[in-house]
């Protein structure tokens, strides 16, 4: 598939557009772990994703990281172009969860079709809406869960993702996601394997009893 079936305003541009962004846009390919964008500092461009998975979190000044959001295929990641965000700057990096093929399409190009365009900017605005809106919901899960539910929400979506119930993930990894210690995570999987709905293993946590994580994940 090329690069105008993964963007849904495409036959809202102008054929001049449509050529610009076939012309100035870039595909890459990148291996897990890959840090794609570091920060508003690194104005790289939009990244659209073909396939694979990224991830987008912020990190503490102690150096502890948090997940945002995810993007998955057709996404797109505004962030990595903050320059264009005008008098708005986001600390966000990004990150390859997956081997991931994306286009990356250049900030400045981008920035000239938008305010060419106000089906571009419209299209724009509605991909901020809603990540201001997943990352509210984030602050609001940090703010008036307690991890146990957070850690129990975590796992089923892991499982539903990989479409498995054995994790190949450490505890430092979900502490990542989470925004906690790893210490705090282990003592937490212990109590969920202590109530037979995980088991432990070296680099794995397999999901044993479902029903008992999404009654305590619903809350």
């Amino acid at each position: 598939m090329e690069l105008q079936d993964y963007l849904p305003i495409w036959k809202k541009l102008t054929p001049a557009q449509q050529r610009q962004l076939k012309d100035g846009t870039v595909g890459r390919a990148v291996k897990k772990g890959t840090v794609l964008h570091s920060g508003s500092a690194d104005c790289t461009g939009l990244f659209l994703v073909r396939q694979g998975q990224l991830r987008a979190y912020i990190l503490s000044d102690e150096g502890r990281e948090i997940t945002l959001y995810r993007l998955f295929e057709r996404d797109i990641c505004l962030f990595s172009a903050s320059c264009i965000l005008h008098s708005i700057q986001f600390e966000v990096m990004i990150e390859a969860e997956k081997d991931t093929e994306l286009w990356v399409i250049p900030s400045r190009l981008y920035q000239q079709i938008m305010e060419e365009s106000a089906p571009v900017a419209n299209f724009t605005n509605e991909i901020m809406a809603t990540r201001f809106s997943e990352v509210m919901w984030l602050m609001e899960q940090i703010m008036w869960k307690s991890f146990d539910k957070r850690l129990a929400r975590f796992l089923l979506e892991e499982s539903a993702l990989e479409e498995t119930d054995l994790l190949k993930i450490t505890h430092e990894i979900i502490g990542n996601h989470l925004g906690t210690a790893r210490e705090v995570v282990t003592r937490m999987l212990r109590y969920f394997q202590g109530e037979g709905m995980v088991k432990l293993s070296r680099g794995t946590v397999e999901l044993r009893d479902r029903t008992k994580l999404e009654s305590l994940a619903e809350g």
